[in-house]
């Protein structure tokens, strides 16, 4: 009999340990403070990048896709991404300046001209002026991004963020330039 409760106990634990756990969007400043944080353990606080954007499938959870350089002086850069929170190269990228350039000209690091947390401020500032203006109170997040410019004009970078009805439906996209400042929304 006692053997019994014993298993019966650790059969509930090992169930309640494989539960599926509910997987859920970036949808606030600490959620992407955490992301800058991950992404400078895993690539270095000193990496530099030309892209990173992130999404969310209700199934799959949150998809992080960047390209990044520990070393643009090397004229090579990697893609990777991060599902499931499993970190996976994708793809090797040979990188070319034009004449009188160069490649890192082109490129951001995180909390130079790029800062995450503000990203995460501005996917709050997002839902809440989707909230009022269009009485949708739970929006969640399908992508945000950073749109650098391919001339490397830091003034023209923006952030990007992309929202959805929770049941799903039509996506909101707000641009906002780097120090916050809404440029447009188109829904």
């Amino acid at each position: 009999m006692r053997i019994l409760k014993r298993i019966t106990v650790m059969l509930c634990i090992v169930l309640i340990s494989c539960q599926d756990k509910e997987i859920k969007p970036l949808h606030n400043t600490s959620d992407f403070t955490t992301l800058e944080n991950d992404l400078k353990n895993k690539f270095g606080n000193q990496a530099y990048y030309t892209d990173l954007t992130i999404s969310y499938h209700k199934e799959k959870g949150n998809k992080i896709v960047i390209s990044v350089s520990e070393n643009p002086e090397n004229l090579k850069m990697e893609q990777w991404a991060k599902s499931e929170g499993n970190w996976s190269q994708i793809s090797e990228i040979l990188l070319e300046a034009p004449k009188g350039t160069k490649v890192i000209d082109y490129m951001f690091q995180l909390d130079k001209s790029i800062n995450l947390t503000q990203l995460g401020k501005l996917v709050e500032k997002s839902r809440g002026q989707l909230a009022n203006q269009k009485k949708l109170e739970n929006s969640v997040l399908y992508m945000a991004l950073i749109s650098f410019p391919k001339n490397g004009d830091v003034s023209k970078a923006e952030y990007q963020v992309l929202l959805k009805p929770e049941s799903g439906g039509t996506t909101a996209m707000f641009h906002y330039q780097i120090d916050g400042t809404l440029i447009k929304i188109a829904y």
